[in-house]
């Protein structure tokens, strides 16, 4: 059960370590290993993992702001090839513990984001588009997760291209 979990969900199995190794210390296991040091490092890479994926999924939120609400033109193609990076880093750490905890945490993880667009819209002079950034998530983990969405007025542009050529 362990190794299966190891492959599917590093994440939580890292977590199961961790607890296990203190649980071994609180027991007094009399072995040549640091428990506690280990435990730590265990607990530790599972921690690097989860927040990777939180500053991912933040970083699509910016950019996927920044593509519905700035007017900038030259800019968007840079903003969309940084949110394919960020749903490309996020395949290889996102697990299913993890994306629970991102589903919890996305409303703060909008609101950080939606911050960081303010302050950048406000130094270019865009503050008319900073004031119709919606304060409530304007997209949902799904949207932020799925391949090929860059923002609402992408999708809005594409069917109506789409509707123009039938």
């Amino acid at each position: 059960m362990a190794a299966r979990l190891y492959e599917t969900d590093y994440y939580l199995w890292a977590r199961r370590q961790a607890e296990a190794l203190r649980q071994l210390e609180r027991e007094r296991w009399n072995g040549p290993l640091d428990l506690k040091e280990l435990a730590e490092e265990v607990d530790d890479l599972a921690k690097r993992d989860r927040n990777a994926c939180r500053s991912q999924v933040r970083r699509i939120i910016v950019y996927l702001l920044k593509l519905d609400h700035s007017p900038a033109r030259d800019l968007r193609a840079g903003w969309m090839e940084s949110i394919y990076e960020a749903r490309d880093a996020l395949r290889g750490d996102l697990t299913p513990t993890i994306e629970r905890g991102l589903r919890d945490d996305f409303d703060a993880l909008y609101r950080s984001a939606r911050e960081q667009v303010l302050i950048t819209l406000a130094e270019y002079g865009e503050g008319d588009s900073a004031t119709a950034l919606p304060e409530d998530p304007a997209y949902t983990l799904d949207d932020v997760l799925r391949d090929g969405f860059y923002g609402f007025k992408k999708e809005q542009a594409r069917s109506s291209s789409a509707s123009a050529g039938s």
